[in-house]
């Protein structure tokens, strides 16, 4: 009788284990680390930080597909299930382009036509910024333990990464947005790109200048200059032909040896604003007279032409700053465009 027992209870365990294959899959819902009574982060959103934050309670835990840009702080997205969900990207919010603009929420911009009308010209482009770079895209979603899961519209509120970079923080940092004022986790990285966005009157904080001049503040990007800063002159191309996202070898940034001697270029870094790095490959000279081409996107390095790789635009179209520095940290030359 123990026997039989015995073979009954193995039997049992066995079936079990079978119907556990047959549970049905997490939804998008219970996958993100929010609990939906009193959004606090689960222990997946502990992960180690190697995401573009410095904030492991931030780091991506869901995989999403972008299906559609609302604006350049909101998308439709589709989860690995099939499911669609509307994100709003938490940290920021860039100018309106369909209802209307209220200066005063950016600092400096005068309270004038002039003024709505400047910042829905950079709203435009925080769109199709937006659109260049996600529309389309494989990202993964980040949450806000300060933050509920959903905001006032129901929406998703989510940091955005794409590539390993925090998308939300781009923004910012390139300016085509302003922080949002609320109690967000990242909110001291956030305010500091803001400030160095402000100070550099980049994307959005041209506007500031709308009172002075009726409203004629750039907002078109130089896409060819240079800047003479010893042996090394850099020029920026910043925007491509068409949509940037889709052609990534029309954005580049050109280094010219204009001096007389040789210069060892390996180790060297290409930077933008936001701090995107590139690294120059060991071994790599610019004899006097010549010029390396680095493109944003893929390709087969030649001995005038590298490409960084990148699976998105790097370079902002109203204006970035080229900064390149040595193996040792020091920077060698500035290029600022716009």
């Amino acid at each position: 009788m123990v026997r039989a027992r015995r073979f009954d209870v193995l039997v049992f365990l066995s079936i079990l284990l079978v119907l556990s294959g047959c549970v049905a899959p997490v939804t998008p819902e219970q996958s993100t680390p929010m609990d939906a009574s009193d959004g606090t982060s689960g222990a997946s959103a502990q992960t180690p930080n190697s995401v573009g934050t410095p904030v492991a309670s931030t780091a991506p835990v869901v995989t999403v597909t972008v299906v559609d840009v609302v604006d350049g702080d909101t998308v439709k997205v589709r989860y690995e299930n099939g499911t669609r969900d509307t994100v709003r990207l938490l940290g920021v919010d860039t100018p309106e382009t369909y209802g209307e603009n209220t200066p005063d929420e950016f600092e400096g911009v005068p309270e004038t036509d002039a003024g709505r009308q400047c910042l829905r010209r950079y709203g435009e482009q925080a769109s199709e910024f937006a659109t260049d770079t996600l529309d389309g895209r494989t990202v993964r979603l980040g949450f806000d333990e300060n933050e509920g899961r959903r905001g006032y519209y129901d929406r998703l509120l989510a940091y955005v990464y794409l590539d390993g970079e925090q998308f939300n923080y781009r923004l910012v940092a390139e300016g085509h947005a302003r922080m949002y004022d609320s109690q967000f986790v990242e909110r001291t990285r956030y305010a500091a790109a803001e400030r160095a966005a402000q100070e550099a009157n980049r994307g959005v904080w041209n506007c500031a200048t709308a009172a002075a001049d009726g409203g004629s503040a750039a907002t078109e990007t130089e896409t060819e200059s240079e800047s003479e800063d010893g042996p090394l002159r850099l020029s920026l191309h910043a925007d491509a032909a068409g949509a940037d996202g889709d052609n990534l070898n029309d954005e580049y940034v050109t280094l010219t040896n204009t001096g007389s001697e040789s210069l060892a270029l390996g180790g060297w870094t290409v930077a933008d604003a936001a701090d995107h790095v590139y690294t120059v490959r060991t071994g790599t000279t610019l004899e006097s007279g010549e010029s390396l081409v680095i493109h944003t996107g893929s390709g087969r390095d030649s001995d005038t032409d590298y490409y960084w790789g990148r699976n998105s635009p790097v370079w902002n179209n109203d204006g970035d700053t080229v900064t390149v520095r040595d193996e040792t940290g020091t920077t060698v030359a500035v290029h600022r465009s716009g």
